[in-house]
């Protein structure tokens, strides 16, 4: 196939970037009818909190791209640490201990700002990858690596959370328990299992306090623990707060339950941070926000604030002990990629992280989080808002045909879609989640007067919406 004057549809030129598209380029996560129907949104450029397509609209980026672009767009210092880097030495990798500086100084912030782990030490290793996916893909390969060192190679079953996401790759998919993931591809895996939600609002029960809920789910963690077996279950992966499931946080001192399982058991606990880590949650954590102290962590998007792709697994010195102990016995850690700490990722990487001090990042997102939840908070206005939730730079509003109830849509009707596309329409990106609920995760360098004009043109947006809503109940 090759691009002529032959028109797609109607709507396009046959030669038009639009034309082209459809011809050539699979887009992730995109209903292939669709785009061929209405063609690619083509973003030109960006700059601050702001994107703008091809025809010249701007657009507020209220989902900092995918959770991931923290400093907002073109900032010079990432462009110039980029500039640098290349200038230097574009490309070298990390076998056979071989390393480049950007490397061994990323490694070392990163542990310096590490979250307290679970034996009450601080993470101590980092080792890096190139996505969320490759992480958690590799925590998990960690996690089989440090329990076949210890004598228990049968300690393989890995436990996530339904709604909860930590890839796409082959076993984070699996572990990411949402149907669209996982539908016609075969999973998940066999060897993962899933454990309740801490979603309060859809799973408590009639008269149960949060706490009580709290302890349920982790009631629900054991007894799937001892069914499957204390011997064959390895580690449970969690997000501090769940973000592409519908950032569910969690009830307060969900995860002291869970640990106490968890340790009870001998199964370890891995955090996902790749969305709520460097500063979203108001914490530069999320494990510090929801006291979740992790044997591992994972660490992705805002790293780099998604400028170029670069993703990292910290572990505790115990972990860490276990696996270089396997390894001089095995004779080599067998596993890596070729763009482990990547020097010029690593180069962005640390210079994002840089200035997250410098400019005091999450100290500005703690400044600005009662006007962002209190913002989301005025959602609750509308009868067909069922429930609105913030945390940090990261919340959500939930549809629901029915508050008293709390009654779901027909999910045919695509109510957050047809939600987020009359915000879109009024300037605003933000995306539908499964469940009907649509999420916001602005850039963490907004100010409060872009704050105050994004969530304005929401709020006219969704006040012209209800009539849909209204129509649709």
């Amino acid at each position: 196939m090759s691009p002529d004057d032959t028109p797609i549809n109607d709507k396009f030129p046959g030669n038009s970037p639009e034309s082209r598209d459809i011809a050539f380029h699979m887009h992730p996560y995109t209903k292939p009818a669709m785009l061929a129907d209405s063609g690619p949104h083509i973003m030109a450029r960006g700059r601050g909190v702001f994107v703008q397509d091809e025809s010249g609209n701007r657009f507020y980026e209220g989902m900092s791209g995918l959770w991931c672009t923290s400093l907002g767009f073109s900032e010079p210092e990432l462009i110039e640490a980029a500039i640098d880097q290349f200038g230097k030495l574009p490309f070298y990798h990390s076998f056979a201990g071989k390393t480049v500086g950007p490397a061994i100084d990323l490694a070392e912030h990163l542990i310096s700002i590490a979250p307290p782990a679970a034996d009450g030490s601080t993470l101590a290793k980092a080792f890096f990858c190139s996505s969320g996916s490759e992480a958690n893909d590799t925590a998990m390969k960690m996690v089989w690596y440090y329990q076949a060192a210890r004598g228990k190679p049968e300690k393989r079953k890995i436990i996530s959370r339904r709604r909860g996401y930590h890839g796409v790759t082959m076993a984070a998919a699996s572990m990411t328990a949402l149907a669209y993931a996982q539908d016609g591809f075969g999973l998940p895996l066999d060897f993962v299992k899933h454990t309740s939600s801490p979603c309060f609002y859809n799973e408590g029960r009639e008269g149960e306090s949060e706490r009580e809920f709290a302890r349920r789910c982790a009631d629900e963690l054991e007894a799937l623990i001892l069914v499957e077996g204390p011997d064959t279950v390895a580690a449970l992966f969690a997000e501090p707060v769940m973000g592409a499931g519908g950032v569910i946080i969690p009830p307060e001192g969900y995860f002291v339950e869970i640990r106490r399982v968890l340790e009870k058991h001998d199964v370890l606990l891995v955090a996902d941070e790749v969305i709520c880590g460097f500063g979203r949650t108001g914490h530069m954590w999320g494990s510090q926000a929801m006291d979740v102290r992790p044997d591992m962590l994972t660490c992705a998007k805002a790293l780099s604030s998604a400028y170029l792709p670069i993703s990292a697994v910290l572990m505790s010195d115990r972990i860490y002990d276990t696996l270089a102990s396997q390894a001089d016995s095995l004779g080599i850690f067998g596993h890596g990629y070729t763009y482990s700490a990547h020097p010029v990722c690593a180069a962005v990487a640390l210079r994002a992280q840089q200035l997250m001090q410098e400019r005091d990042i999450v100290g500005h997102v703690q400044r600005l989080a009662p006007r962002f939840a209190e913002r989301i908070k005025r959602m609750d206005r509308f009868d067909f808002i069922g429930n609105s939730r913030a945390i940090g730079l990261i919340g959500a509003m939930e549809f629901s045909s029915d508050r008293a109830t709390r009654g779901k849509f027909d999910p045919a009707v695509k109510i957050a879609a047809q939600a987020a596309a009359a915000i879109q329409e009024a300037g605003v990106i933000l995306r539908a989640l499964p469940g009907d609920i649509v999420g916001f995760c602005p850039p963490l360098v907004i100010t409060e007067s872009e704050l105050d004009d994004m969530f304005d043109r929401i709020d006219t947006a969704m006040d012209h919406f209800a009539t849909t809503a209204d129509a649709h109940r």
